[in-house]
């Protein structure tokens, strides 16, 4: 990734906080949860190892080819799930979106891992990012507060709290710090 080393730094340490938070939630009861975090660690864990800055640590060239491939068949994953569950069409995208981060870092050259290298397709780059855009004002939007129903019954709707893990807007927050991780990622190649 190229850009400042301190803002490559917490683009690190939010993708890896967000990977952490979501291999907890693969804990959830709910096996639909389970497969959505599992799918969102990943995601969040790929995204901290491709912004680590270039200064401190420079991936050998196979690796953008094996990141290709990992996100590559995380994509197809998410296409066959999207036949039940079309929420899973956004996580085809994002790993759509790290299978052309990892070609383009692999087509670019060596010196331009260490500059701002215009890596990248402008118009494809430019129709990511105003995906992630929307998706970030969106998920955004969510996290709003609706007020209380009269007689509240807890966060779930049912007797109790929720577990933590299952809790909804946390998810949310999830998704959409890794939507502004990508929204930076993108906007850095």
């Amino acid at each position: 990734m190229h850009g400042p080393v301190s803002i490559a730094w917490l683009l690190v340490a939010l993708c890896a906080l967000t990977g952490a938070y979501c291999l907890l939630r693969m804990r959830s009861g709910v096996e639909e949860q389970r497969r959505a975090a599992g799918g969102e660690a990943l995601m969040g864990f790929g995204m901290a190892a491709m912004a680590v800055p270039a200064a401190v640590f420079t991936p050998p060239r196979w690796a953008w080819p094996v990141y290709a491939a990992v996100f590559g068949a995380a994509a197809l994953r998410a296409l066959w799930a999207a036949r039940d569950a079309p929420h899973h069409l956004h996580h085809l995208v994002g790993s759509a979106a790290m299978v052309y981060m990892a070609v383009a870092m692999a087509a670019s050259p060596p010196a331009a891992h260490h500059g701002h290298g215009g890596s990248g397709v402008p118009m494809l780059t430019g129709a990511l990012l105003l995906y992630f855009a929307g998706y970030v004002l969106f998920s955004g939007a969510r996290l709003v507060p609706a007020p209380a129903p009269a007689g509240g019954t807890g966060p779930t709707g049912g007797g109790g709290p929720a577990h933590w893990g299952d809790r909804p807007e946390l998810a949310r927050a999830c998704r959409l710090s890794m939507g502004i991780g990508m929204m930076a990622m993108l906007l850095a190649m």
